[in-house]
């Protein structure tokens, strides 16, 4: 692999949906804003996977996002959350499995990194949050607590919650979590995705996020997906296309390949993704991916993009 420097490239993810409502703009601000600042660590040197947690912990703090604050709660009213970060140059994952009183899940994740036991469930993530001392925090929002004593009325008739927490945004069927896939000045991959989950689910249910399945990196490829958990662990969508990319094949050849595939089972998710040559690529099953980026030059997004598959650009 050169060792020349190249122009940084990241993209980021707030969920999939069925449909945005009107609301592209709202979504497009807050995702941008994660851009501009993330992309000046980057020019400034930060490696792929500082950059990446970064990217995380700015979604994770916005409560528009299913993700630290503003995360949804499952159907005994509690938030449980999970998170987890791949340094694609030491192919090194970590993560954290239904944490909850924590500000932003991904720190946990990237704390994981440089240990001996690298995936934590719930009771472990607790005890790491005490051992870092990290003050406790209630991630919980009032149109979340709205959204599921609404829900509860109804003995949970829903399979999930809304993607975006504004009503008027994005319709019911969403699938809420937040994703970064960087590639940094020094050709390094990393990817980080965090999640509340789908909402309203059984206690214990465990998310892809939480999974190489739903985040995976290498020094050829780094993808975060987004969507039904269940879908993208049958699929073992990120490393299905991070390995298809190693074998040889574009990333953006990779993704149709890999979607194609996913469709054809009636899947219902999306995905990102940055190779070592600095494309980018996106694609999804589902309507709406809310996912934007920044290729170097611009800044670009695929709100309003009605096309069933992404297209990878440089």
């Amino acid at each position: 692999m050169s060792t020349a420097q190249v122009q940084p490239k990241l993209i980021i993810h707030g969920g999939a949906g069925s449909s945005l409502k009107g609301g592209a703009d709202v979504v497009r601000r807050s995702l941008f804003q994660v851009l501009e600042e993330v992309y000046a660590l980057l020019t400034e040197g930060a490696s792929a996977h500082t950059a990446v947690v970064r990217g995380c912990q700015l979604l994770e703090n916005d409560p528009r996002f299913n993700a630290g604050t503003g995360s949804v709660l499952q159907s005994d009213g509690q938030i449980r959350m999970s998170a987890s970060l791949m340094d694609g140059l030491m192919q090194r994952f970590s993560g954290v499995i239904n944490v909850s009183r924590v500000k932003n899940p991904i720190d946990l994740a990237m704390f994981l990194q440089g240990g001996d036991d690298r995936v934590l469930s719930d009771y472990g993530s607790l005890e790491l949050l005490r051992e870092l001392q990290l003050p406790t925090y209630d991630p919980l929002t009032e149109l979340r607590l709205q959204e599921w004593m609404q829900e509860r009325r109804g003995n949970f008739t829903k399979d999930m919650a809304g993607v975006v927490a504004e009503r008027e945004l994005v319709s019911e069927a969403g699938r809420g979590t937040i994703g970064v896939v960087v590639l940094d000045r020094e050709r390094r991959l990393a990817a980080g995705t965090s999640t509340g989950g789908k909402g309203f689910e059984r206690i214990g249910r465990v998310s892809d996020s939480a999974m190489p399945a739903g985040n995976y990196a290498t020094h050829h490829a780094a993808i975060s997906c987004t969507g039904i958990g269940e879908d993208i662990i049958d699929e073992c969508l990120a490393p299905r296309i991070v390995v298809r990319v190693t074998d040889g094949m574009p990333l953006q050849v990779a993704f149709e390949k890999s979607f194609k595939e996913a469709s054809s089972r009636n899947r219902d998710f999306g995905a990102i993704g940055i190779d070592a040559t600095g494309a980018i690529a996106w694609g999804k099953t589902s309507e709406v991916l809310l996912a934007a980026y920044h290729d170097g030059e611009k800044m670009g997004d695929t709100l309003e993009m009605g096309a069933e598959m992404g297209i990878g650009v440089n």
